[in-house]
């Protein structure tokens, strides 16, 4: 995987990152052996009524390669509404803000300072939607695991040592642009937690990419991974991370 191919969405589902009603789930596709897991999950990461009344997230999104930062951005983003900011810069140095609702695709953008309008706004309210996308998968992957869509399936137990891992693939049925990409979650069986993905995106071959994930702090009585580590000194970060009670009036109307 090139250092642009990490810069580029990893997988575009349209699935909306809100409480997602019983009716909603999946279980007759998946299989009855993960769904506990996946079940055990929410529930170690803080469980899902807390997950569902979180307001919204704010978090910097960074791309590492031997330590060196290749890219850098920070989210703001209210769960309940939909709206969306994203800022940071180009990979020539021009300075960006987007604003965007996930749910209506409405929203503003800047670059350099200037406010943006037609075909070129809707470009970049389509980008800062692929952003939002790609940033929130690499930190909520474990969140969205019973999202309507994701099909689950138990494969086998991997063991090292005293540690054991259930591991559980994870495809798509009938949701996103990228609907062949496929997933295999590590969950430690003692703590429920995600320790390792690995991935073939759609279009690719095997054999699959893998990342660990590190750095676990706790913000609002919820989990999230802080780093992911991958091959060659490949890192994404998902840092600074605050849990929002209620955003400012002016947080998604200005850079």
């Amino acid at each position: 995987m090139t250092i642009s191919r990490l810069l580029l969405p990893i997988t575009l589902l349209g699935v909306v990152l809100h409480a997602v009603p019983d009716s909603m789930k999946i279980a007759s596709v998946s299989d009855p052996l993960a769904i506990p897991i996946a079940d055990q999950v929410m529930s170690a990461l803080g469980g899902a009524k807390r997950w569902n009344s979180l307001r919204g997230l704010r978090w910097s999104f960074e791309v590492a390669v031997h330590d060196t930062i290749r890219s850098s951005r920070r989210h703001s983003w209210d769960k309940h509404t939909g709206w969306h900011k994203v800022s940071g810069k180009t990979r020539d140095g021009i300075p960006f803000t987007f604003i965007d609702n996930i749910n209506t695709g409405e929203g503003r953008a800047w670059m350099n300072g200037q406010a943006i309008e037609g075909d070129s706004l809707a470009k970049l309210l389509k980008r800062a939607k692929s952003l939002w996308t790609n940033d929130t998968y690499w930190m909520l992957m474990p969140y969205k695991l019973r999202d309507p869509g994701v099909v689950l399936k138990y494969e086998d137990p991997v063991r090292e040592g005293d540690y054991i891992w259930d591991k559980l693939a994870l495809s798509f049925e009938h949701v996103g642009e990228t609907p062949g990409d496929r997933y295999w979650v590590f969950v430690n069986r003692a703590t429920h937690r995600v320790e390792k993905w690995e991935m073939v995106l759609q279009g690719d071959a095997p054999p699959p990419i893998a990342y660990t994930w590190e750095g676990w702090e706790q913000h609002g009585g919820l989990w999230f991974p802080t780093a992911r580590r991958g091959a060659e000194g490949r890192v994404i970060y998902t840092r600074n991370i605050e849990t929002v009670d209620a955003f400012p009036a002016t947080e998604f109307e200005q850079p």
